[in-house]
């Protein structure tokens, strides 16, 4: 497989800047959960359902269409998601009824998952001393992107409305599907099977390897955590002692940068001295940082040094997670990645939902309840599993990487 100058600098930063502007399409509506909900007229449990259709469209993308990364030329098949993008996001855009608006979240999310067609090619182009490096680089462009796209629907959307956001996201989609279809060199598939043995082989990969099954599940705690947060916070900063709108909510999204920038340096952690350690630091910093959003999410500091520690920590687990995966079976990385992305939107989804509930329900604390949970459990899980990586007690297949 080739690009026109294979990993080059330019070539590496098209990659993330391209993760970036596509994932961003699910995150948009997240700061415009509140305008929304008031034009419809819904609560704020019930509008979490729309962003919650994003994710499980993410996922269904990642299950159906990923896979095809191995067996289709990867240009066409990304070049054609991102034009289905630009539909759907066009569709959202005029959407009349919470219910149009939900399936037109739901397909951009689909399509979305282009993006995980982008990073294994970048994983399989990388030369393997520097892997983790260029895995990291494109993974920083991703999560800038689903960082930023709320900074930029957060301002757009309370100066000309949440529908211009999604206008202005179909042209970019159209554009950027021109520019790599005339950057990138038609790509070589790397296996001629069928799909439904591609989806068999899913399956068999997830059976046959532990690293991934631990990976996987690690993940989907970690992005459940990390969207309860984001789809509940233009809520939690609309209550006192806050009283912020969509502006405010938009703005937060800037805080998570310092830990996307920090992405390839967890890349580097995860060549130097294995993920293990990387994947325990964001644990447990994800977990510190719901604490600190308890006890003193009602400060502005204590607001503002959770959602950091949040950040940094799902998006060193992301990063440190696919450097692991990724090394298991280089030519079947797309496959790969499937399983593993469909456990973490699985996990999206299912925070997108439970955030605003346990707002709804118990406020603050209600919303903080279940990550703190979720968090607690995948801590005790994966020490118990290093442990036995350490003493050599566990099956062999988990100690693949």
């Amino acid at each position: 497989m080739r690009i026109s100058a294979p990993m080059t600098r330019w070539t590496v930063r098209l990659l993330a800047f391209s993760t970036g502007c596509v994932v961003a399409n699910i995150y948009y509506v997240q700061p415009l959960l509140a305008d929304i909900a008031r034009e419809f007229g819904l609560s704020a449990a019930k509008i979490g359902a729309v962003a919650m259709f994003g994710q499980i469209g993410t996922g269904l993308g990642m299950l159906f269409f990923v896979p095809l990364g191995d067996k289709y030329e990867r240009r066409s098949l990304i070049c054609t998601m991102l034009l289905l993008e630009s539909i759907a996001l066009a569709f959202a855009a005029g959407a009349r009824s919470v219910t149009w608006l939900s399936l037109a979240c739901f397909v951009v999310g689909g399509m979305a998952a282009a993006v995980h067609v982008i990073v294994p090619l970048a994983a399989h182009l990388a030369p393997q001393r520097e892997r983790g490096r260029i895995v990291g680089i494109v993974l920083s462009g991703l999560l800038i992107g689903v960082l930023l796209a709320r900074t930029f629907s957060g301002v757009v959307g309370a100066q000309y409305g949440w529908r211009t956001v999604y206008w202005f996201a179909s042209a970019l989609m159209l554009a950027l599907a021109v520019v790599l279809r005339l950057a990138l060199q038609p790509s070589r598939p790397e296996t001629s099977m069928k799909w439904t043995d591609l989806m068999r082989s899913v399956i068999g990969l997830a059976r046959e390897h532990a690293t991934l099954r631990e990976a996987a599940l690690i993940a989907c705690l970690l992005f459940m955590t990390f969207t309860a947060l984001w789809t509940t916070l233009v809520f939690l900063i609309g209550t006192s002692p806050y009283h912020y709108g969509t502006t405010a909510a938009g703005l937060f999204g800037l805080l998570g940068v310092s830990g996307a920038a920090a992405a390839p340096l967890v890349g580097r952690m995860s060549d130097r001295h294995g993920s293990e350690r990387a994947i325990l630091i964001a644990i447990a910093s994800t977990l510190v940082g719901y604490v600190v959003l308890l006890f003193f999410g009602r400060m502005l500091a204590g607001l503002i040094a959770g959602i950091v520690l949040i950040d940094f920590g799902v998006q060193s687990g992301h990063v440190a997670n696919q450097s692991r995966i990724y090394a298991l079976v280089p030519t079947a990385r797309s496959r790969i990645n499937t399983f593993y992305m469909v456990a973490f939107f699985v996990g999206g989804a299912l925070g997108s939902y439970l955030g605003p509930l346990g707002f709804n329900f118990a406020g603050w604390t209600g919303f903080c309840a279940v990550p703190l949970g979720v968090l607690a459990f995948g801590l005790i899980y994966f020490i118990r599993a290093d442990r036995k990586r350490v003493s050599g007690t566990e099956p062999t297949a988990l100690r693949e990487s």
